[in-house]
């Protein structure tokens, strides 16, 4: 592996080195801050240490930050950190927002409780988390953690396995909402990018509510027009 990553490392050195050479030659401004911004990454990439801090993990995406998933199968995921906040009963999306920087999802909660509170006029409470907002230092709501045992009244046990029931929502949102690829460019499209697949996701929900709620409707109108007529049947038998 060494071997083979030596290599294009070496022609990429080769180029850059060539290019700064040149760069003084190109007569548009413009252009030449474009090829110096992209050496100075190129450069970063190349002396950035395999365990150090800020690396680079595409010079098209340099704000692309390595989140740990602590599963087996997929270790790490390559992108922008985003919370989601549904209701608890039906699963409508009332915030979603991302965060550069790979914060702790801890961190994370005041900020999306107060985007949930100014999109929908009220404050959540209780608000059901993962174990992954232990240690999230919100006074306002009450926040039951998943897994916890001890203070919990059989609403919020029944609350805390709900929160489980709208998980796959979050996989829908991954490949039907387009989540899990955002095609925006920089910090902006990755603040935009979140925005719009909650108003799709809720969109498609509200749309397959009132698809099932026609359905009821359509059904019983059926049902009431082609109502059987009572009739009687008179048999003949030889004996």
């Amino acid at each position: 592996m060494r071997k083979a990553l030596k290599k294009p490392k070496g022609h990429t050195g080769r180029v850059m080195r060539d290019l700064r050479r040149h760069v003084q030659d190109i007569p548009k401004a413009s252009l030449r801050d474009r090829i110096t911004g992209t050496l100075a990454l190129v450069s970063q990439l190349l002396h950035q240490a395999p365990k150090g801090a800020g690396k680079i993990y595409a010079l098209h995406e340099p704000e692309v930050d390595c989140i740990s998933r602590g599963k087996a199968r997929v270790r790490c995921a390559f992108g922008c950190k985003v919370s989601i906040a549904t209701t608890l009963d039906e699963g409508f999306v009332v915030g979603m927002r991302g965060f550069p920087g790979n914060p702790y999802d801890g961190r994370t909660l005041k900020e999306a409780l107060e985007q949930a509170a100014i999109l929908t006029g009220q404050r959540p409470d209780p608000a059901v988390v993962d174990r992954g907002f232990r240690g999230h230092g919100e006074d306002k709501t009450r926040v039951p953690i998943s897994g916890t045992r001890r203070g919990l009244t059989p609403k919020l046990i029944a609350d805390l396995r709900r929160r489980s029931a709208n998980e796959p929502g979050t996989g829908h949102m991954k490949t039907d909402g387009r989540l899990a690829g955002c095609r925006s460019k920089g910090t902006v499209g990755d603040a935009l990018s979140p925005v719009l697949c909650a108003c799709g996701h809720t969109i498609r929900k509200i749309l397959a509510h009132l698809r099932a709620w026609l359905a009821r409707i359509f059904a019983a109108f059926l049902a009431a027009k082609t109502k059987p007529e009572q009739r009687c049947q008179v048999f003949t038998a030889a004996s």
